[in-house]
């Protein structure tokens, strides 16, 4: 297993914190206003409950957090809004780590095999490029597999994301078996000594007994070519769409068992609570987010970095 360094991560989780502004302002204005005009109490605490909600954070995980506030608040006497935010960063971070989740990924197999799902338009390809591109930078040789056949223009994006972080793609034809480009793709890394294969499958959910034919087909390809393979099957889900994105978790696990969750447009969204909710209720831990559409754009899942910039607060840079 690897945990790879981030070189840049003060300047990616100042501007997770910028993207999570929308997450967080309304917070800040109603603890303020609040306090303003009273001490902790439980008006505020009702607030703060509401607004938690709000960011798709999850009625159980809100109100687990906030009785933990609460009694801390007592035991530490806290009585303004930058000791209670404080407070609530660490809990949150605590909430996170509760189930002490394996966020690094693994890397064992010869060659180690990712198969990366999700539906349309969540960022699918350029996570499975720019997690080349990581992977590459660290010291191994990944290759891609375009397997999404359904769509020409998906075969074509992950061609032109592949000249850019310069890797290898391999694609078939549109309307290509895609058990065959994940099997062509495995058969390639190991001519020529790649060790990590990334598989961009098909984002459909039309039907989910064919997308779970298709996906258990592409294992069971991949998995007699790379014993073991795959390694990681990472969903990815867009943060903008909150609840959408938990009931795709949730679908997604009925048809295969995902072993972690890049969270793609975490900057800009007001639904920045959905990265508890979907671990609460999927099991399943957050390993990667992505802002933007930069190749750097896409960084391993800091839960204290995370919760501090939910929160609006400063941490030093590791």
């Amino acid at each position: 297993m690897v945990n790879e360094t981030n070189n840049n991560t003060g300047g990616f989780w100042g501007r997770m914190k910028d993207g999570l502004r929308r997450s967080r302002d309304r917070l800040i204005q109603s603890v303020d206003t609040l306090l303003d005009f009273q001490a902790l109490d439980e008006a505020l605490f009702e607030e703060l409950e509401a607004l938690l909600v709000q960011t798709d954070m999850g009625m159980l995980t809100t109100e687990r957090v906030l009785e933990r506030l609460k009694e801390r608040s007592r035991e530490q006497r806290i009585s303004n809004r930058d000791e209670l935010f404080e407070a609530l960063a660490v809990i949150l971070e605590a909430e996170l780590c509760a189930t002490e989740p394996n966020r690094t990924l693994t890397l064992t197999g010869d060659p180690s095999v990712m198969l990366l799902v999700g539906v349309n338009g969540v960022g699918k390809t350029t996570s499975a490029a720019k997690l080349a591109h990581r992977l590459k930078t660290s010291g191994y040789a990944p290759i891609l597999g375009a397997v999404d056949t359904f769509r020409a223009a998906a075969i074509e994006q992950l061609q032109i994301w592949g000249e850019r972080v310069d890797v290898d793609v391999i694609a078939h034809a549109p309307g290509a078996d895609p058990a065959a480009v994940a099997f062509d793709t495995v058969k390639a890394a190991v001519a020529r000594k790649n060790d990590v294969v990334l598989l961009d499958t098909a984002g459909r959910l039309h039907s989910r007994k064919n997308l779970m034919a298709e996906l258990e087909k592409i294992s069971r390809v991949v998995g007699r070519e790379s014993p073991g393979a795959p390694q990681e099957v990472l969903l990815v889900l867009d943060a903008t769409t909150g609840q959408n994105a938990l009931r795709q978790a949730q679908v997604f696990g009925e048809v295969v068992a995902p072993t972690g969750i890049i969270l793609t447009k975490l900057d800009g969204t007001a639904k920045g609570g959905i990265t508890f909710a979907v671990e609460k209720e999927t099991g399943v831990p957050v390993k990667f987010v992505g802002l933007g559409e930069g190749m750097e754009d896409l960084q391993p899942f800091e839960p204290a970095e995370f919760s501090a910039a939910l929160l609006g607060i400063e941490r030093p840079s590791h």
